[in-house]
């Protein structure tokens, strides 16, 4: 049985004549900000997309079918929708299977970006290793994925709620590069720095598609992060939003909030300890994530030949 994959007729066009791509996910819509903001949103970054001369291509499951960019008036159902699941690797079949409605997260994204012949992804952050993983074992689907499928992820980093040098060093030992833009740290999602050190810098959209090219050429396995920090004007510096992260995943462990769960939770409760900065940031590098990814995805298409698909 082969994926129910339906495209909308821009990226059908787009696959058929070799224009950019940038695949984008839809748990931002589903589980990150409240109706009608997160449709705004997903307008927004597609208008960016667009703009930067590349095709949005919104990801979702709906009815089941894994649809390849969705038109407005699918969006706004997915924005309004509830009981939507939040789709990884484990259970992305499932949903589809039983006709439900899914927002994919990262790692359903690359699945789904890899089968429909996408080489580029702009998300806002990706998950990583959870604080107390030691205990927990609570490690992001999310990074597995980038060791195995190849797809290009645009992303501020990983989320400032994760414990970040657990997961650069759970990506270091898994083979996937780290990319950080225009700087030598690791950026931290709201953060243009971590106070890390990246393992990689790269600051032109064509190298970085390059590098993915010669992956590619070298029959590596997996794709490439690039850690593309958050615009100056939108950052929340690190010494104002660690507070907010610390208070909130204190008031997690003492609810005993786990799994799926967490990541939504303490967004929620940073966004109210920083009167809505967080969310605002959070808009912010999305977008500037968009435009590098359409950059990027540019840049491959003038590089690698066009096979129709």
């Amino acid at each position: 049985m082969t994926a129910p994959l339906a495209f909308s007729p821009e990226v059908a066009d787009a696959r058929r004549t070799g224009r950019p791509i940038v695949a984008l996910e839809s748990t931002i819509i589903t589980h990150g900000m409240p109706f009608p903001q997160n449709l705004e949103t997903a307008r927004q970054v597609e208008a960016e997309v667009r703009a930067a001369g590349a095709v949005p291509a919104t990801i979702a499951v709906m009815a089941g079918r894994l649809h390849v960019g969705l038109d407005d008036g699918q969006l706004e159902a997915l924005a309004r929708a509830r009981e939507v699941m939040k789709l990884s690797r484990a259970d992305i079949a499932a949903c589809l299977v039983q006709g439900r409605t899914g927002a994919t997260t990262v790692a359903a994204t690359m699945i789904a970006a890899h089968l429909a012949g996408i080489a580029v992804f702009a998300t806002g952050g990706i998950g990583g290793v959870h604080r107390g993983a030691e205990t927990s074992f609570d490690l992001s689907a999310d990074l597995q994925e980038l060791a195995r499928t190849p797809v290009t992820v645009v992303a501020a980093g990983a989320k400032a709620i994760l414990d970040l040098p657990k997961t650069l060093e759970v990506l270091e030992t898994l083979g996937v590069p780290v990319i950080a833009v225009g700087q030598d740290d690791f950026p931290a999602f709201w953060s243009r720095s971590s106070g890390l050190g990246a393992p990689l810098r790269m600051d032109r959209a064509e190298e970085i598609a390059a590098a993915h090219l010669m992956r590619a050429g070298l029959g590596l396995a997996g794709g490439q992060l690039v850690a593309n920090p958050i615009p100056p004007e939108s950052e929340i510096p690190r010494e104002e939003i660690v507070p907010a992260i610390e208070a909130a995943l204190a008031e997690a462990a003492a609810r005993e909030i786990s799994a799926k769960e967490v990541t939504p939770f303490l967004l929620a409760r940073i966004f109210e300890r920083t009167g809505g900065r967080s969310l605002q940031a959070n808009i912010a590098l999305v977008l500037n994530n968009a435009r590098l990814a359409a950059r990027i995805a540019a840049a491959i298409a003038r590089e690698a030949p066009h096979t129709p698909l």
